[in-house]
Parts: structure tokens; sequence; C-alpha cells
């Protein structure tokens, strides 16, 4: 199965998360990495994948405006992003 390095940024948030993403869009960490990794900045982010010899990512930014107030629930934007 191919995996995406992947980094996941949720309006609002103070974060984001760095892993994998499956055909499935499963999520899961890095393969030389236990867990998902938390990173406090975009830029944070992007220096932990070159840190594993990742060259290029997909950037998913997500928002739970339009389910809060009641509208249907929007795709997440995808992106790739060169490091």
């Amino acid at each position: 199965m191919e995996y995406k390095p992947t980094i996941i940024g949720i309006a609002d948030s103070t974060h984001y998360l760095v892993g994998l993403t499956d055909a499935k869009d499963n999520f899961t960490a890095l393969t030389s990495l236990q867990n998902v990794a938390i990173c406090t900045s975009l830029s944070e982010a992007k220096q932990l994948l070159k840190s594993h010899n990742v060259n290029t990512a997909q950037l998913t930014l997500q928002t739970a405006y339009d389910e809060m107030c009641g509208l249907s629930s929007p795709a997440a934007s995808h992106q790739t992003i060169h490091l």
C-alpha cells in the first residue's frame, strides 16, 4: 500500500499533526517514529519531515465550522508541498 507523508492542520488549532496517509485516507505515524508527531508550527512540521529525508508532503487543512453550524461537512483542502 502506498503512503503519503502528510501534515494536518485544523482551523484555530495550535498544532499540526505529522504522519502518513494511505490510499484509504487512514492517518498513521511515520515509519521512523512510534507515534504521530505533534508540531507547534507549520515550519516545525516541515523541518521534522526534512529531517526524515522527506522532500514532498501533502498539506491537509480542515475546519469544523460548517459542521458546528449545522451545514454539511466541507471537504478538506489538500495541497502538495515541496520541502
